[in-house]
């Protein structure tokens, strides 16, 4: 059994909820972002019974939106009072998991009593992106850079390729943990494990209540005839990669206290995190060096986990991470994770704390949960988190 906390004041996850995720360009394509996030704040606030005057701030993860402020505007749009800022931050991929670890510790640092954190995306609405020419005119680009050239400023695909074949993943087994991905969010979804936690929003076609992703008539044989994408005769290709995704994920972080006058019975006292860099050609192992570096801190090992929720880019680069941490698969996304679901960047490190925080129900006082993320540029993220009664 895990060392308890030895922090009897550490900040609470109370709740979570978030959107559907909806692959890029389907259900929630004319959907903007700050409307994808604000009925996520608005239910969270509803669910909880918390006032809306006891808030201290809102602070969202967003990779590829307009700029601005995306956690004030959602914020308005929520109808939450006008005395609360917002704060947007960006870490890329990172950017949802990174915004609940910054609120977790604006609430130990006694910056407030409660704060909304999570992430939100909308790759389907998501500005395009130019630059000014000497002659004036505007040169049109894909995505930004991420690391200087000296270094080696690789795609995200191509990353994920040396990634497995540095660590030895075959392409059979890239396919068969896609498989199971998708077949787990399946059964998950059967079962009404994702309905506590959707939040339904209102697209160009109707009213979204459930993702769209998962794919029941996925085989193992159709995984095979899937081409590479990235280099010839490479393992990554569509089946075993994720499908961009547009989302919204929060949680309601608090003090101790707070959570108990909500009359909450249990939640998820945060531990610690940790963030490191890696090589940006290898981003896709940055995940585990963070894992490692917070569980040494904290003297945890692996084998103490009882949930982890990592999101699932590429399969070659999270069987990596399992081999790198020696993780037992069995605690690992077993509700499916993003190859099924859908990955929308900015808010997918917040859909795992809301995954994490879904399957702590099933788990006894003491458990311990780890959520983390790789991100472009040679970034690990990963947050540690217990099951305490309040």
């Amino acid at each position: 059994m895990p060392v308890p906390s030895a922090d009897p004041a550490a900040p609470v996850l109370v709740l979570g909820r978030r959107t559907p995720l909806a692959r890029a360009g389907t259900l929630l394509d004319g959907v903007p972002v700050h409307r994808l996030l604000a009925p996520v704040l608005r239910c969270l606030l509803e669910d909880s019974g918390l006032d809306p005057g006891c808030l201290a701030d809102v602070v969202v993860g967003n990779a590829v939106g307009a700029g601005g402020n995306l956690a004030r505007l959602a914020a308005l749009e929520a109808g939450l009072p006008l005395s609360v800022p917002g704060l947007t931050v960006d870490r890329q991929c990172g950017s949802g998991l990174d915004a609940v670890v910054l609120a977790c510790r604006l609430a130990r640092a006694g910056a407030g009593r409660a704060f909304l954190a999570g992430g939100a995306e909308s790759i389907s609405t998501a500005p395009l992106r130019g630059r000014r020419r000497e002659d004036g005119a505007v040169e049109f680009y894909r995505r930004a850079q991420f690391a200087p050239e000296h270094l080696g400023d690789p795609d995200m695909g191509e990353a994920a390729e040396t990634v497995a074949r540095e660590h030895g993943i075959g392409r059979e087994r890239h396919d068969a943990y896609a498989l199971r991905s998708h077949r787990r969010a399946l059964a998950a979804a059967g079962a009404g494990r994702f309905e506590a936690e959707l939040v339904p929003v209102t697209g160009p076609r109707g009213v979204v209540r459930a993702d769209n992703g998962p794919r029941p008539t996925l085989t193992a044989g159709l995984l095979a005839r899937f081409p590479p994408v990235f280099e010839a005769g490479g393992t990554v290709t569509a089946g075993n990669s994720c499908p961009d995704a547009d989302g919204a994920a929060a949680v309601l972080v608090t003090d101790p206290a707070t959570a108990r006058e909500l009359g909450v019975p249990a939640g998820l006292a945060f531990r610690g995190a940790a963030t490191v860099g890696v090589d940006p050609a290898r981003l896709g192992i940055g995940a585990a060096v963070a894992a490692r570096q917070l569980l040494d801190e904290q003297d945890v090992a692996v084998d103490q986990l009882a949930a982890v929720e990592f999101n699932e880019a590429f399969a070659g680069q999270v069987l990596a991470c399992v081999d790198l941490l020696g993780l037992d698969e069995t605690v690992l996304n077993a509700e499916g994770g993003a190859l099924a679901l859908g990955h929308a960047y900015g808010a997918s490190g917040a859909v795992s704390v809301v995954r994490l925080l879904a399957r702590s129900q099933d788990l006894p006082e003491g458990s311990l949960l780890l959520a983390m993320i790789s991100s472009a540029g040679g970034i690990g993220t990963a947050a540690l988190f217990e099951k305490v009664a309040l």
